[in-house]
C-alpha cells in the first residue's frame, strides 16, 4: 500500500466506484463519501493527502466543500470533478485553493494525467505537513498567542492553556503584579470557540465601588440621579465572548455576592431594573493577592472562589524564568527602537550582566519598561549599564552581589542571611523584599523578627556577662533591654514592632540581680 490516503466524494456511484477501482489498483488507500457533508465529517476524524470531489454534490457541493475546508484549516491537497461548461467554476475553485480541477467524463487519458498528478500532490502534502509542524514546535519554544518565554515554567502554563481553553470552565489566574495576567485571559479567549466573541477586560481595583457595580451590570434610565439612557454592563457586552476581571479580591464584598448570582444563574439585573437579563460568557478571574490570605481575611468569599477557580493556573515571576529574560529583553528592544526610529544593535555586556542578574520585582512589565526607558535615553547603537538601571538603583548601589555561606551553616542561618541582606539591599522595605524573595510578606517579618530578637539576645547576654544589670521594673520578666539592645531591636521600616526580651534570653545572659526599690 502507498503511503498517502485517498478521498472521493462523488454522489455518482459508478465514478465514484469505478474511480475508486483505479486508484486502489495503483496501490492507494482510498474511501468514498457519497455527498459533499458526509466527506466533511469524515475530513475532520480522519487524515488524507488528496481529495477528489464532484463540484455538484447533496448537501454541501464542491465548492462549499473547499471553503470549509479551508476554514477548519484542513491542508488536505483538493482536485475538483467537473462536467463540460463549468470551466468558471473550475477556476473558482482554483482561486479557493484547490489544487488542479479535472473534467468528466474521466476517460483513459484524463485518468492517466490523474494518476500521473497524485504521487506529486501526495509529497506536496507531505513536505506542508512537515513545515507546519516544525513552525508549530518553533512557535512553542517561544511564543504562544500573545506570551513570550522558552522556559520550563511558561511551557507548562502554555500547556494548561491548550486544555483549557476549548472547554467552557471559568479560570482564576494567579500572579504577581506584572506578570501578564491579562495576556493569559486573552489566550484562553481567542484559543476558544468564543474567539470570534467579544473580550472585555475589566479592573477591579481601579474602580470605586458604587461605578464598579455601573460597569459590571449597567443600568436603566433613571436608575439614579443623571441616568438619562440605559446603559449595558460588561455581562451585556462580553456576551458571546469572555469576560475578564482583575484584581478580584479587591471587589467589594456585597459586589461579590451579586457576581457569584450572574455566574450562577447566567444572568443579570441592571441598576433601577427588574428584568432579569440571559447572558452567555465565560469569566476569567485574576489576582495578585496571597489567595488563602485573602479567603482567610474574607477579602474573597470562599463561594465565589469554588465558583471560578474551575481551574486554577498560577503564572510564574520572571525571576523564576531565567532563560526567557533575555528573550523579552531583545523582543522589547527590537519594538521601541522601531517605534521610537532608533537604530540600536542591542545591549552593551555590562548592561546584559545587570539584566540577567537583577531580580526584577516588577516582572515582565518592569523589564519592558526599563527597555524602553533605555531605548529612549540611549545615544550610541547599543544600550549601556548607565540606560537601563533606573537612577535610584543606580544612587542606592542596588545591584544584587553574590552571598558567601559558609560551609556547615544551617538552612535557617543562611534563609536569614539572604533575608538581611535584601532587606538591607531595599533600604528597609519589608514588602519590596518579599517580592524579591519570592515569599509571603508574613514569612519575612517572622524571619526579621527572629534575627532582631536574637540580636537582643546576644546584647542582653552581653551585659549580663559584663555585670550589667537588667531592669525588670514594672513589667516583671518581661522588662526593659539595656539600651544597646533597644538600639538593636528598634523595628526597621516595613517590619512590625519587635517584642521584648523573653525570659529564655534573659537566662541565656548569665545570673541577674533585681535593683532594690
Amino acid at each position: 500500500m502507498k503511503h498517502g490516503k485517498i478521498l472521493i466524494a462523488d454522489d455518482d456511484k459508478a465514478i465514484a466506484t469505478g474511480l475508486g477501482a483505479v486508484l486502489g489498483d495503483a496501490g492507494y488507500d482510498v474511501d468514498v463519501a457519497e455527498d459533499g457533508q458526509r466527506a466533511l465529517d469524515q475530513l475532520r476524524t480522519h487524515t488524507y493527502g488528496v481529495v477528489l470531489a464532484d463540484l455538484e454534490m447533496p448537501k454541501i457541493d464542491g465548492i462549499t466543500l473547499l471553503k470549509s475546508m479551508r476554514e477548519l484549516q484542513i491542508p488536505t491537497e483538493f482536485v475538483m470533478i467537473t462536467g463540460k461548461g463549468s470551466t468558471e467554476l473550475a477556476i473558482e475553485a482554483i482561486r479557493q485553493g484547490a489544487a488542479d480541477y479535472i473534467e468528466k467524463p474521466l476517460n483513459s487519458d484524463r485518468l492517466a494525467k490523474l494518476k500521473a498528478q497524485i504521487p506529486k500532490l501526495l509529497e506536496q502534502y507531505k513536505v506542508q505537513q512537515k513545515n507546519r509542524e516544525l513552525t508549530s514546535r518553533l512557535e512553542s519554544l517561544t511564543r504562544y498567542a500573545d506570551m513570550l518565554g522558552q522556559s520550563e515554567p511558561m511551557r507548562g502554563v502554555y500547556a494548561v492553556i491548550e486544555a483549557v481553553a476549548p472547554s467552557t470552565a471559568s479560570v482564576l489566574v494567579l500572579g504577581e503584579s506584572g506578570t501578564g495576567k491579562e495576556l493569559v485571559a486573552r489566550a484562553l479567549h481567542t484559543k476558544s470557540e468564543r474567539a470570534k466573541g467579544p473580550f472585555f477586560a475589566l479592573n477591579c481595583a481601579a474602580l470605586p465601588k458604587e461605578i464598579l457595580e455601573n460597569e459590571l451590570f449597567g443600568h436603566e434610565k433613571g436608575a439614579f440621579t443623571g441616568s438619562t439612557n440605559e446603559k449595558q454592563g460588561a455581562f451585556e457586552l462580553a456576551s458571546g465572548g469572555t469576560l475578564f476581571l482583575d484584581e478580584l479580591a479587591e471587589m467589594p464584598p456585597d459586589i461579590q455576592v451579586k457576581l457569584l448570582r450572574a455566574l450562577e444563574t447566567r444572568s443579570v439585573r441592571r441598576l433601577g431594573g427588574k428584568k432579569e437579563i440571559p447572558v452567555d460568557i465565560r469569566v476569567v478571574g485574576a489576582t495578585n493577592k496571597d489567595l488563602q490570605k485573602a479567603l482567610a481575611d474574607n477579602e474573597l468569599r470562599e463561594d465565589l472562589y469554588y465558583r471560578l477557580a474551575v481551574v486554577e493556573l498560577v503564572l510564574p515571576p520572571l525571576r523564576e524564568r531565567g532563560e526567557d529574560v533575555q528573550l523579552l529583553a531583545n523582543e522589547f528592544l527590537t519594538r521601541f527602537a522601531a517605534q521610537n526610529n532608533k537604530p540600536i544593535e542591542g545591549f552593551e555586556d555590562e548592561a546584559w550582566d545587570w539584566i540577567l542578574k537583577y531580580h526584577w520585582p516588577g516582572n515582565v512589565r518592569e523589564l519592558k519598561n526599563a527597555v524602553e526607558r533605555a531605548v529612549i535615553m540611549a545615544r550610541g547603537a547599543k544600550i549601556t549599564a548607565a540606560n537601563i538601571i533606573p537612577r535610584h538603583l543606580q544612587t542606592t548601589g542596588e545591584i544584587p552581589q553574590t552571598m558567601t555561606i559558609e560551609l556547615g551553616s544551617t538552612v535557617a542561618d543562611a534563609r536569614r542571611q539572604l533575608v538581611l541582606r535584601t532587606f538591607a539591599s531595599t533600604g528597609g522595605d519589608a514588602a519590596r523584599t518579599s517580592r524579591m524573595l519570592g515569599m509571603s510578606s508574613r514569612e519575612v517579618e517572622h524571619d526579621l523578627l527572629a534575627i532582631v530578637r536574637g540580636a537582643v539576645g546576644a546584647s542582653a547576654g552581653a551585659a549580663g556577662a559584663a555585670g550589667g544589670d537588667v531592669d525588670e521594673g514594672e513589667d516583671g520578666e518581661d522588662g526593659a533591654v539595656a539600651p544597646a539592645a533597644r538600639a538593636t531591636a528598634a523595628p526597621a521600616r516595613g517590619a512590625r514592632k519587635a517584642a521584648p526580651a523573653r525570659p529564655a534570653a534573659k537566662k541565656a545572659a548569665g545570673k541577674t540581680t533585681r535593683k532594690s526599690r
